[in-house]
């Protein structure tokens, strides 16, 4: 009994972490452990790969393995680790956060991120959903989506994060159609304060959006006007790596 006890509290503290990284005292109070107990636990899922202490912090993440391993369920390849080399190369470029997501509905799933060079960055969005409308991906998803489907949004009120959300139909309506023309989506503080990101679309072999690649930064410094082009053309040509040819092609 207590192997099964042991093996219930590891995956209560792998469930108090797929909202996003944490310390361990919430660890510990989000699966209802002591603390000591929380910590142990951590160290010993460390010791496998399926979580991981993000870099110099002192918060705690899901580790690759178990984003592999989920991944892995789908009887497809694994998007996560193939796309984890072009988001290590795409951040290496930029110089900023890289991350993938896919669609959940109508949020935005982001399943993994690789930290970008400054040692002022972004926070760590893996295992948060979002609203389509308020982020980059969000919008490449939407812009690719079926009317109805948009439409199925838009009919209800959007929430407002920031003053620069833009919640109104017909001003969401032009964007999506500016995203099918660029091939990318940008947002500027309207998640958050302070916060910019640009996306692109990941296709899978049937030809439809499954995925999306994002570079994101603090909007005071990212993008760089100089280096904005640049950029976007990267973030294009890593979304088009990733994604599958389509079926005979």
């Amino acid at each position: 009994m207590s192997r099964v006890q042991s093996i219930e509290r590891a995956f209560s503290v792998l469930a108090a972490l797929t909202d996003g990284p944490i310390g361990v005292t919430e660890v510990a109070g989000r699966a209802g452990l002591p603390k000591s107990t929380a910590a142990r636990l951590l160290a010993s899922l460390a010791a496998v790969e399926v979580v991981e202490q993000i870099p110099g912090e002192t918060r705690w993440r899901l580790g690759p393995r178990i984003a592999t391993l989920a991944a892995g369920i789908r009887p497809t390849r694994s998007l996560i680790a193939l796309a984890r080399p072009h988001l290590v190369e795409l951040a290496a470029f930029a110089g900023e956060a890289v991350g993938l997501s896919i669609p959940d509905g109508l949020t935005v799933h982001y399943i993994d991120q690789v930290d970008g060079l400054h040692p002022v960055g972004v926070r760590d969005w893996t295992g948060t959903r979002l609203p389509m409308h308020a982020v980059s991906a969000g919008l490449v998803f939407l812009a690719h989506l079926h009317p109805t489907e948009v439409e199925r949004l838009l009919e209800k009120p959007l929430e407002r994060f920031t003053e620069a959300t833009v919640t109104d139909p017909e001003l969401i309506r032009a964007r999506l159609r500016r995203v099918q023309l660029d091939g990318v989506a940008w947002t500027r503080d309207e998640f958050a304060d302070g916060l910019a990101s640009v996306a692109a679309p990941v296709t899978g072999e049937d030809g439809e959006v499954a995925a999306a690649i994002h570079v994101h930064g603090p909007s005071y410094r990212f993008p760089p006007p100089a280096t904005e082009a640049s950029v976007v053309e990267r973030l294009l040509l890593t979304a088009a790596r990733l994604s599958a040819p389509r079926d005979g092609a």
